[in-house]
């Protein structure tokens, strides 16, 4: 059944992080998944109300591009994707993958940020 897009919606963003345990495909890939994986259920997501996600990673991960993973996750092929550095800033959380996605959310939904593995210090808040 197709779920109409109508006023009970709104454009909204959502921030989140995560870190991956080091600078490996493999460990980029379980971080990214997970992390979209949160964020889809943690905010009762479908792909059609995802509308884009930026990716920012710190300088030390270098080993491949977290949008390429996400785009792979879940079907979300058709979703806008893009992938920057983070600012570099002394003292910052190692291997940290941060996102901020555009997503159609239903009006009665409550936003809920993911903030995972390292990355939760960065919001205590919203763990």
């Amino acid at each position: 059944m197709e779920e109409k897009m109508n006023n009970d919606y709104k454009i909204t963003f959502i921030r989140g992080a995560t870190t991956a345990s080091g600078n490996s495909v493999n460990e980029i890939e379980d971080a990214v998944v997970e992390l979209i994986d949160e964020l889809i259920s943690r905010n009762n997501l479908t792909k059609r109300n995802l509308l884009s996600i930026t990716f920012t990673a710190t300088k030390d991960l270098d080993a491949c591009f977290p949008a390429s993973i996400a785009r792979r996750c879940n079907g979300l092929d058709s979703v806008a994707f893009l992938d920057c550095q983070q600012m570099f800033v002394s003292n910052d959380v190692n291997f940290c993958i941060r996102i901020m996605a555009q997503v159609l959310l239903h009006s009665n939904n409550p936003v809920n940020h993911p903030y995972l593995r390292g990355a939760s210090k960065l919001r205590p808040d919203r763990c």
